[in-house]
């Protein structure tokens, strides 16, 4: 597709509006599947450090105990 001017290629032969909501709407979509991961990735690592320290700590019990 060939375009003449810069206003010509965003109105996109009378469907700019169409094809650029959906450009809009996609990249929101993107960007938010994008920040929902990272959120969750840094939640299951602090998820599995706590779990990791809890083990420790019941083992540090036994341990004790053990020795008693």
């Amino acid at each position: 597709m060939f375009f003449q001017t810069w206003n010509d290629f965003f109105n996109m032969g009378g469907y700019g509006f169409y094809v650029w909501l959906s450009y809009g709407i996609s990249l929101v979509a993107i960007v938010a599947l994008i920040v929902q991961t990272i959120k969750q990735h840094k939640t299951v690592l602090q998820s599995v450090l706590r779990e990791a320290q809890r083990e420790v700590r019941l083992q540090q019990a036994d341990n004790k105990g053990d020795t008693l």
